[in-house]
């Protein structure tokens, strides 16, 4: 059996490991993509062009295209838990095999979203920007997080850790979330509208889909408190980017923090990015070896089960795979 792994060498290292690849490579006979950009429609198929089996990274989208022109390709397995870079849809009715890895990035975004949290309540990066300048930074009363109220909006994975640092560190926890029941005394339920006024610190951890597209628009921006801080580190298309800018521009919110945008690979649009009074990172919230380990072994243990010609973990339309391995 022939696998093709998408990753350039710099995302290999990175969001892969030695220690996953080297597994893999006793399983399974190995192709690399060794170029310096990701592979496109075309590049995919041409690199897969003889394999059983395609781990794709995040930057490289499956579309239709692809299954209709690799009639021997038996399974996608995308080594992050968003799928939606692959048309499952079209993979679906050509009987090719989609999965997905665990979200093993949890304590890793966590993580970031507090440090986010301090950096923009205590002015960190305006300090430092200010001093390697060479000039004498402005002396401002910072916010302490314990005391403050901090509005989830989501309650995934993420957020299900999360609040409970949050609520550790003395903060007030709402949520809101329509599908999910709080299984914890210590947090309250809002509408969104409702958790928007009454937050110090609104996160947005909402699953992306079309239901959550530009859930943060202009009304939602008003509702916020002048000296609120919104925190997005769920996906860039959650974020009228424009209804942000005006609310900053307006002096209708604090400030803001990204870890994800609408420019390339999910990253913090340049335009927000580059103002005094927003944080962003380039969509590192988990980028940690013990995250990118995680995913890439789940992987691995997806190559194993269908080496077995099992339905592996992470399966997402086992009852549609028709392309199975031969065993």
């Amino acid at each position: 059996m022939k696998l093709l792994l998408t990753h350039v060498p710099q995302a290999r290292r990175q969001y892969y490991g030695a220690a996953a690849l080297a597994r893999l490579q006793g399983l399974v006979e190995v192709k690399l993509h060794e170029g310096d950009a990701p592979l496109d429609a075309a590049g995919l198929v041409a690199a897969a062009r003889a394999v059983d089996l395609v781990i794709a990274d995040r930057a490289t989208a499956v579309p239709a295209t692809v299954f209709d022109a690799l009639p021997g390709l038996r399974a996608v397995l995308r080594s992050a838990i968003d799928i939606r870079t692959i048309d499952v849809a079209a993979a679906s009715r050509a009987g090719v095999l989609v999965t997905q890895a665990e979200a093993g990035f949890v304590p890793s975004v966590v993580e970031l979203t507090l440090g986010l949290m301090v950096d923009l309540s205590r002015g960190v990066s305006r300090a430092v920007a200010t001093y390697r300048a060479g000039g004498p930074p402005e002396v401002r009363v910072g916010r302490q997080l314990a005391g403050s109220t901090a509005g989830i909006v989501g309650y995934g994975r993420i957020a299900r850790a999360l609040a409970p640092v949050l609520s550790t560190l003395g903060m007030k926890v709402l949520v809101a979330d329509p599908y999910a029941q709080l299984d914890d005394r210590r947090f309250a339920k809002r509408s969104l509208p409702e958790l928007l006024a009454e937050s110090d610190y609104v996160i947005c951890l909402a699953v992306a889909n079309e239901e959550t597209e530009n859930l943060f628009d202009a009304a939602a921006f008003a509702r916020l408190k002048p000296d609120a801080f919104f925190i997005n580190m769920s996906r860039g298309n959650l974020v009228d980017e424009a209804a942000l800018a005006r609310a900053l521009d307006e002096g209708r919110l604090a400030g803001a923090a990204m870890d994800v945008g609408r420019a390339p690979d999910q990253m913090p649009s340049p335009a927000l990015a580059g103002r005094p009074d927003v944080i962003a990172t380039p969509h590192i919230g988990g980028l940690t070896p013990p995250a990118s380990e995680s995913q890439a072994f789940d992987t691995v243990r997806q190559v194993e089960a269908l080496v077995k010609g099992e339905i592996p973990p992470g399966a997402v339309n086992a009852d549609t795979w028709t392309r199975r391995p031969l065993t």
